[in-house]
């Protein structure tokens, strides 16, 4: 077997791992941070800031110990780090993590796959110069860049086959101990390789530091401001992955799955520039960078045909990673530096990310990353021109991006412009505004992202009125419409909202209304008055709703409604079997449990009948297709899990509701298993 076999299989086996390893961890973890979206950001920066370390410790490794010691090193490193395996989350941070959920994620994270996440982030950098060392050897050291193409090619076909492949097949459990076995096998092709690495070492019969490359040891190290650019067009590319991706999911469509396509193009442009330069063709991606960003700026300003849109951002995105990655590419150094490229480009991607997923929320109350990111590319971009331009276009140059910086300014005022609130944290961002409704005048909205999270009409004699999803038409409305009117009731809501909800409440009733984002509460009794306005008793509880009814002693709810949204996604964890066990402890024996199945990409009715099958319980459903100018309903779909025996004395409002029928082969969600394409709806 060639050494460059051996290389190829230690390097493809890595980069594959660490991209399953993101999904699987993270899935672990969402439950216990309420399903929330930035969970996914955060764990990115985790994986570039251990990627920064895993880069550090490969320059220091190289530039600091001998030539022979370092196979050495890194051979006691990797049969350490398989004292750690299986991966696993620990569960004694559950229900721990919300006074600071970002630090949460990250101490999780490296608690359960730190180490051998450490020492996979090592292996592109760290077997390129140990290949360009071998190689001389043989003769062939001049292809040990083309190994980073081949672990993004990997980490691409790691991404996509998650989803399409491993997680619907696979309970969670199994993907641990599967990847855990998977990195028993990477860990023996590296030692195979830190083998060959000191046998061209002892060979040689020299212990320096330095690489077998001769003719590299007088290659002047870069300088500062080379360093700095190397940092800044890395950085920028991830801002931009980052920022476009959460403007895609969340202003364009909330597509389960649609995190994969900017990824997936981010990771297609490091494949095709560190393959071969040729396909970073600067004549054509030059002129087109203009263009992008002309067209990304009309995606704020109109909202058309939701394919064209995401078509506009994917397009502008490679744009992007095409320049920021094949002005890289230009100016990568001799192998001798080839350690502290790959640092610096770590660095730039450890700050890109902290800056989205740590910095932005804590600091903004609005999406501000993405102009930033914008600007950063067009000034880095005029920074690599700048010694290949006259001095007439570098004025031209100037000034229009001066132009477009104060075009981007102006976006980022429109961010908040014409809304009464916008707030922002770790769950979300969420904005209210006032629009006129030509029927029943001025009504206040709260949205996350394109998604209409409650709205109530400003007149006194309409504010008290349900609206929207939970009208009195509504699955939801006729279920409180059919409680018993002769007692108190104890009624509960996962997700507030605007509070909408609390409407249906009678004097002497008490609503328990759980909710993780203490923004929204704040929102909710500060620009609407549903809350207030309730005769009922109402109390609200802080925290992800399914982990404090875990704590809690049963409360016989009445109705016990699920409508915790993360823009339109369902927190997977409010619907496994084990979720509705909970629900289920504190319901009544006449008691209604009821989940809002709205959604415009998924299809929740298979969910609610396998698991109500599992359970021996019945699943039925409502649904309001369509509704008149001169109502205040929107089109909703609610589900209702009772028991088979109460099928024949339901009350007349329910017996319009539709008996779902389990699904056959699709398998009820649980803690360890769910599978989102299994439900996605056919368009």
């Amino acid at each position: 077997m060639s050494a460059m076999v051996v290389f190829a299989t230690t390097v493809f086996l890595s980069a594959f791992l660490l991209f399953q390893i993101q999904p699987i961890v993270a899935k672990m973890i969402l439950p216990w941070f309420g399903g929330s979206s930035s969970v996914w950001s955060t764990c990115i920066v985790f994986f570039q800031s251990v990627l920064l370390l895993g880069y550090g410790y490969v320059h220091w490794l190289h530039e600091k110990i001998s030539r022979d010691r370092q196979p050495l090193v890194h051979a006691a490193l990797l049969i350490i780090s398989l004292v750690t395996l299986p991966v696993a989350a620990d569960a004694s941070w559950k229900g721990m993590t919300l006074d600071y959920p970002s630090l949460a994620v990250l101490a999780v994270l490296a608690v359960a796959c730190g180490a051998p996440y450490l020492l996979l982030s090592t292996t592109g950098p760290l077997m390129q110069a140990w290949y360009a060392r071998v190689g001389v050897a043989s003769g062939d050291g001049s292809r040990a860049y083309r190994l980073y193409a081949l672990s993004n090619l990997a980490s691409m076909l790691a991404l996509l086959t998650y989803p399409m492949l491993i997680e619907p097949a696979l309970a969670l459990e199994a993907q641990a101990n599967t990847w855990s076995v998977a990195y028993g096998v990477f860990v023996a092709a590296a030692l195979g390789t830190a083998w060959l690495t000191w046998r061209a070492g002892a060979g040689a019969g020299d212990s320096s530091a330095e690489p077998a490359n001769a003719t590299a040891d007088n290659t002047p190290r870069p300088g500062f401001g080379e360093l700095a650019l190397w940092v800044g067009l890395s950085a920028t590319a991830s801002i931009l992955l980052l920022s476009m991706t959460r403007h895609l999911t969340q202003d364009i469509a909330p597509v389960p799955f649609l995190w994969v396509l900017p990824l997936s193009i981010y990771l297609l442009s490091f494949i095709l520039c560190f393959d071969a330069p040729r396909y970073y063709v600067r004549k054509l991606f030059l002129p087109l960078l203009p263009i992008s960003f002309i067209a990304l700026d009309r995606v704020h300003d109109v909202y058309t045909w939701v394919p064209l849109l995401i078509g506009v951002t994917c397009v502008s995105l490679f744009v992007f990673c095409m320049v920021c990655h094949g002005e890289l590419v230009r100016r990568k150094p001799p192998v001798r530096h080839l350690t502290l490229f790959y640092l610096m480009l770590s660095v730039g991607g450890a700050l890109g990310g902290t800056l989205v997923g740590l910095v932005a929320p804590t600091i903004f109350n609005a999406y501000y990353e993405l102009p930033i990111g914008l600007f950063l590319c067009a000034v880095l971009t005029l920074a690599v021109l700048w010694r290949e331009l006259s001095r007439f276009w570098r004025i031209a140059l100037v000034v229009l991006v001066a132009l477009y910086g104060l075009r981007l300014t102006m976006i980022s005022f429109a961010y908040v412009d014409g809304y009464r609130a916008v707030v922002r944290n770790f769950y979300s961002q969420t904005r209210v505004e006032d629009v006129m409704d030509t029927e029943f005048g001025m009504r206040r909205v709260m949205l996350h992202g394109r998604i209409n999270h409650g709205e109530q009409y400003l007149d006194e004699k309409l504010r008290r009125m349900p609206t929207a999803y939970f009208c009195e038409r509504s699955g939801i409305g006729r279920v409180f419409r059919s409680l018993p009117t002769d007692r108190p009731r104890k009624l509960g809501v996962l997700g507030l909202g605007t509070g909408t909800l609390a409407v249906y409440g009678r004097p002497g009733d008490e609503m328990r209304i759980y909710e993780i984002n203490e923004q929204v509460l704040d929102l909710a009794r500060s620009e609407f008055t549903f809350l207030s306005d309730s005769p009922a008793k109402i109390m609200p509880i802080l925290g992800d709703g399914r982990l404090m009814l875990e704590r809690e002693p049963d409360q016989q709810f009445d109705v016990l409604a699920m409508d915790a949204f993360s823009g339109d996604s369902v927190p997977t964890h409010l619907a496994t079997v084990e979720a509705i066990k909970v629900y289920l402890r504190h319901m009544r024996p006449d008691g209604y449990l009821v989940f809002n199945i709205t959604n415009h990409y998924l299809d929740l009715r298979p969910v609610m009948a396998a698991a109500a099958a599992e359970l021996g319980k019945v699943a039925l459903a409502y649904q309001v297709k369509s509704v008149a100018d001169n109502e205040m309903c929107r089109p909703s779909h609610f589900a209702l899990i009772i028991d088979p025996a109460r099928l024949e004395t339901l009350p007349e409002l329910l017996r319009d509701f539709t008996r779902l029928e389990p699904r056959p082969g699709f398998k009820p969600w649980t803690d360890n298993f769910s599978n989102l394409l299994g439900i996605l709806k056919r368009f």
